[in-house]
């Protein structure tokens, strides 16, 4: 299995976050000689912290303030594999250029999800139409974020995670955002319904307008044919948008595994090693599906990383066997004007739903706009979610992500005082 000279070619596919933080902890850990490391990156970017995109969309930051550090090893942007040759061990790129390999690691992520909206293909154009723009990579951010202009009216599709980041970034840069949520209340993954309306509020606040059961239908064309210039909602009715804005979640980028012959479900499938089906094959972050879950956050692909290249290099018997990703979100004001003027700090993990027989514990202040809320099961501490004053979040994440009993003399209330009663 290994290359001339006794050092193991290692190929990573994918310069996300996985994939960095991989090549980065392989250069650590991995004794002197021992590994020859390609990293192939299909963006012609710098790799950056995804997380961060709706930072640069706002024009807090510029893109070099959010690129991740140089890759250690043999790093080639711009560069699409287009098939995994099992057999030879290579992979074949989109510029004819071949890699071979003695293990591949697929971090190739996620790709946007794009809603079955009448009117947003036709079958002679390829990409999306003039006005409609994914959020996703930082070419889309760039493009969004010279499109967009004081007083733009722009409608965000989706009121997820990636939607409330996106409209928050369009408000603060003075457009008219509509945010149109199919479900029933915002962040549905994340928070809970008391959650979600203080959310909401703070939107509204900062002149986002908000709509919750909202499902766009179609996509209203100019007369020309090329641009969009509104969409249709499912009652009828017509919102004018200069800009649409489709954030309605990603889904695992598997083509390659699947076309290689790779176990594939939601994602590709892989064991406690992070292996595949093919022994020789890994695969991390938004695109690995381990013990039928699929994380979609970035704790989730760097603990994946840092525990596969342990195993890769000094430590053959390490193992994933999970994370208990917490989330986080930080919204500023948009403008200094913008009422509350005071960020927005969001946190949220495990189970936020309590389940019949749990006990629940909630805060709410609703002039400085707080709320705070645990779930209990038993003497574990099972799931959270903080809004407006994250104090407390340190102490119950680390109680939550070490899954001891709750010490019995604690009233529950003290778990949400600054000191997490502790």
């Amino acid at each position: 299995m290994a290359a001339v000279g006794g050092a193991s070619e290692i190929v990573v596919i994918g310069g996300g976050t996985a994939g960095v933080r991989l090549a980065q902890r392989l250069a650590a850990t991995a004794p002197a000689g021992t590994v020859n490391l390609t990293l192939l990156g299909e963006e012609p970017h710098a790799p950056y912290n995804r997380v961060l995109l709706a930072e640069v969309l706002a024009g807090r930051y510029g893109p070099e303030v959010i690129a991740l550090p140089p890759v250690p090893g043999g790093e080639r942007r711009g560069v699409r594999a287009v098939r995994i040759d099992r057999s030879d061990r290579l992979v074949r790129c989109a510029d004819g250029g071949v890699v071979p390999y003695d293990r591949l690691i697929l971090a190739t992520g996620s790709n946007p999800v794009l809603p079955p909206l009448r009117g947003l293909r036709r079958p002679d154009h390829d990409g999306l139409p003039e006005g409609v723009h994914a959020f996703r990579t930082m070419d889309d951010c760039l493009a969004l974020s010279a499109a967009v202009r004081p007083g733009t009216r722009a409608l965000v599709i989706g009121g997820g995670l990636l939607g409330v980041s996106a409209a928050r970034a369009l408000a603060e840069r003075g457009a008219q955002v509509v945010l149109a949520q199919q479900g029933e209340h915002l962040m549905e993954r994340q928070l809970d319904r008391a959650g979600s309306r203080l959310l909401r509020t703070q939107l509204e606040a900062w002149g986002v307008e908000v709509h919750t059961e909202c499902r766009v239908r179609g996509l209203v064309r100019t007369a020309d044919d090329i641009r969009v210039a509104a969409v249709e909602l499912a009652d009828g009715f017509r919102l004018d948008a200069e800009l649409t804005v489709l954030a309605c979640g990603v889904r695992p980028r598997t083509g390659l595994a699947r076309a290689a012959g790779l176990d594939v479900r939601r994602g590709v499938v892989v064991d406690d090693e992070l292996r595949t089906s093919d022994p020789s094959i890994h695969a991390i972050g938004d695109c690995a599906e381990h013990d039928e879950r699929l994380y979609g956050l970035a704790g989730a692909a760097l603990e994946q990383a840092d525990v596969l290249a342990r195993l890769l290099t000094v430590d053959p018997s390490a193992r994933y066997t999970g994370t208990r990703a917490l989330t986080r979100l930080t919204l500023g004001a948009p403008s200094p004007e913008a009422q509350p003027e005071i960020p927005l700090d969001l946190a949220a993990f495990g189970e936020t739903t309590p389940l019949p027989g749990d006990d629940t514990v909630q805060l709410t202040d609703a002039t400085r706009g707080t709320y705070r809320k645990v779930v209990v099961r038993g003497d574990r501490l099972v799931g959270g979610v903080l809004l407006g004053d994250l104090a407390t979040v340190g102490t119950l994440a680390r109680a939550w992500e070490d899954d001891v009993p709750l010490p019995p003399t604690t009233p529950l209330l003290h778990l949400l005082t600054p000191d997490g009663g502790s």
